[in-house]
């Protein structure tokens, strides 16, 4: 059995790179983006089930920011159609490997439109198969919503947020949806640990 590594350590050491106030902002103004595209790309013979953005939360990370973007543009007027699905390459490791899907979302995605909502791109490698599936199952749009964007060139190439947040430093960040060996999720600040 494995130690896991202890969240008030670290806490200790991590430096606070987003506070809460700067990461409500930034999706509020998120919110505001999404609506007006979202609205101003509704085909005119849609119905308005179908017309409803389909809001695909990935888990577990996506959870605390999907709530409170969701929210925001709730506030704005523009109606979702909620779904979540649970991909991960990490299983509560710091490197990824093959992606298991824990469970798929049960929204048909025919000729929908799909915004995925994901607490970080980092590399981008479980996005990027999680993007190639949806538009499989015949999404006719997808879009990436992401609170942190990792600065850094190591991206999937063609993968990139539609709706970002909030940069990163390229380090190992946690707080707010990102964890800390499976700990911190529901932190309300991003926090680095040194370099």
């Amino acid at each position: 059995m494995s130690v896991v590594p202890d969240l008030a350590t670290a806490l200790a050491r991590a430096e606070v790179v987003h506070d809460r106030a700067t990461i409500e902002r930034a999706i509020a103004r998120m919110a505001v983006r999404i609506r007006n595209d979202y609205a101003c790309s509704v085909p005119a013979s849609s119905d308005s089930v179908s017309s409803r953005p389909v809001f695909l939360t990935v888990m577990h990370g996506g959870l605390p920011f999907a709530a409170q973007l969701a929210l925001e543009i709730g506030a704005r007027g523009l109606d979702l159609e909620f779904d979540y699905l649970h991909a991960t390459r990490y299983r509560g490791a710091t490197t990824g490997g093959q992606l298991a899907w824990k469970h798929l979302p049960e929204t048909p995605l025919r000729g929908r439109r799909v915004l995925l909502v994901d607490d970080i791109v980092d590399e981008g490698h479980t996005l990027a198969a999680v993007r190639a599936w949806c538009l499989g199952q015949g999404a006719r749009d997808v879009r990436i919503a992401a609170l942190a964007v990792k600065r850094h060139d190591r991206c999937v190439p063609g993968l990139r947020a539609d709706y970002a947040g909030l940069d990163v430093p390229d380090r190992y960040v946690f707080g707010y949806g990102m964890d800390y060996h499976e700990q911190g999720r529901n932190l309300p600040v991003i926090y680095a640990l040194p370099e």
